[in-house]
């Protein structure tokens, strides 16, 4: 008999999280989708549940909310005790310096990128630990590997992911779970819209990978645990020497890429 698999998913209603809802229903699993837009969750869940012999259950909710994540957790536990995989996708970045950037964006920001993965994940470890294999996937971002000008908060919180994830994969080594922490590039996910880069748009777009690629490189590295996942070669050598440049210069070379003055 086989076993009854569930995936949750932040951030499903578009781009790589949309990818992996759908790359998982092909597998097998029953779908636990959340997202802010009901609209476009509506249509997914819908159509997984016409191509797959799954299950496609949504949930409509802004996870940088307070007791957003409780509010999930809850949910999820309505629907199963059987998660097995955790993929913490949800977040967004704003462009642009510091000073200028308004503090309550800012601050918005860090409640999604990182206040909504640790709630979430640690409300939904008791279920992960019930699983003889589980897997938790945070997304974070080639930006997590330096410091990057007019990205400042977000490209500290992508590294606060990183590091969180590597923490807790140590921490929970001897256990059933598995944490990868996935680190794409350029997207075609429509971050740079919502970042305010449109004046960047032409240097994204010849840099950009497409979503499925991630989403697939994602999943295979998270199934094989893997600590970090780098997908493209060029955002594999970018993060290798990153690590062995002088933290000014790479600074300097970022500030350059992002329009910095």
């Amino acid at each position: 008999m086989t076993a009854v698999k569930y995936a949750l998913i932040t951030g499903a209603s578009k781009g790589i999280g949309k990818e992996m809802a759908l790359s998982l229903a092909r597998s097998g699993y029953n779908l636990l989708l959340v997202a802010r837009s009901e609209d476009e969750l509506i249509r997914l869940s819908e159509y997984i549940q016409q191509e797959y012999p799954v299950e496609a259950h949504y949930f409509s909710c802004d996870l940088s909310i307070d007791d957003a994540a409780s509010s999930v957790s809850k949910w999820c536990s309505t629907h199963t005790t059987a998660l097995s995989v955790l993929i913490n996708n949800a977040g967004y970045g704003l462009w642009g310096n510091f000073e200028t950037l308004t503090l309550a964006s800012q601050m918005n920001m860090l409640k999604l990128n990182i206040s909504a993965v640790v709630e979430l994940t640690y409300l939904l470890l008791p279920l992960l630990h019930n699983q003889q294999q589980a897997y938790i996937l945070n997304v974070s971002s080639t930006a997590a590997y330096q410091a990057v000008p007019t990205l400042a908060i977000y490209s500290a919180s992508k590294s606060f992911i990183l590091s969180y994830s590597r923490a807790l994969r140590y921490e929970l080594k001897d256990t059933t779970i598995s944490v990868s922490c996935l680190c794409p590039g350029p997207t075609a996910t429509g971050f740079a819209s919502r970042a305010g880069m449109d004046v960047l748009a032409s240097l994204a777009e010849k840099f950009n990978s497409a979503a499925s690629d991630v989403a697939k490189t994602g999943l295979d590295g998270m199934f094989h645990k893997k600590a970090e996942i780098v997908p493209g070669f060029l955002n594999k050598l970018s993060s290798f020497g990153v690590k062995h440049l002088p933290k000014r210069l790479i600074e300097r070379i970022t500030a350059g890429l992002y329009g910095h003055k």
